[in-house]
């Protein structure tokens, strides 16, 4: 049986095919303005590309913040939820996952079936996600795909102390100001990063294996940044971005 996932996201819209435990395809989109349309256009363009029609797909389940959007979509189900079965699905032995979006950022404990024990969730702010970092690089004028690389060439991170976007912008003009190198700035903005993400990972508790989630985890400079703040090593996986969508995948089977 194939059942198909739609994630959206405040940034971008994901699908994945999954048939008898095996991923078959996953697509991603930028969501835009019409959620329910960045939903249809991603799960279609996913469809062709694996060569299936609609018709083949046996059930469809959505999540993220747009899930509802989703009119064709059998059933939908929680961030939590998607993100949980798809870390499952994708590495059995994780008991915590830590996912950090466009638009927020969550902590989830997983017991030995993988099912959620706990989650913290952050939605209220922007500070500590993908959206918080698209400010942070227009500020410093720097490709946000350049920001990993960079601030690992950095020995003396560059202290940025508010959690808030709008006064950590204002901190990172200062530090320019001041002249300090960018992979500095970039270094400290991921360390606050950290900082926030850690406190949130304290309330549900961390245990080992940690997995990320999200477009964030392709930030190599913000895993570093975990892995140091929360001395543990961190589970990177290929389809990192699109473990929600394959969570609601795996969700859909089960209809």
């Amino acid at each position: 049986m194939i059942t198909a996932g739609i994630d959206i996201g405040s940034i971008t819209a994901k699908a994945a095919l999954v048939e008898n435990g095996k991923i078959l395809g996953a697509k991603v989109t930028f969501t835009g303005y019409n959620a329910e349309a960045a939903g249809r256009k991603v799960y279609e363009e996913l469809l062709a590309a694996s060569g299936l029609e609609a018709s083949s797909v046996s059930k469809i389940v959505s999540t993220g913040y747009g899930r509802n959007s989703v009119k064709f979509a059998d059933r939908t189900f929680t961030e939590i939820m998607a993100h949980a079965a798809g870390a499952n699905f994708l590495k059995p032995d994780v008991r915590t996952i830590i996912d950090i979006g466009g638009q927020d950022s969550k902590a989830i404990a997983l017991d030995e079936k993988g099912k959620v024990k706990n989650f913290v969730m952050n939605d209220k702010c922007a500070a500590g996600t993908g959206r918080f970092l698209e400010v942070m690089a227009r500020a410093l004028e720097v490709d946000l795909d350049e920001f990993g690389a960079m601030s690992l060439r950095s020995e003396a991170p560059s202290k940025i102390s508010s959690l808030c976007t709008v006064f950590a912008e204002s901190e990172v003009i200062s530090l320019i100001a001041r002249g300090e190198q960018r992979f500095d700035i970039i270094a400290g903005i991921h360390e606050s990063i950290a900082a926030r993400i850690s406190a949130m990972i304290a309330r549900v508790g961390l245990t080992e294996p940690v997995m990320i989630t999200g477009g964030v985890a392709r930030n190599a400079g913000v895993v570093a940044a975990l892995e140091k703040k929360l001395g543990v090593k961190i589970a990177v996986l290929s389809y990192a971005q699109v473990n929600g969508a394959i969570g609601a995948a795996v969700l859909a089977s089960s209809l």
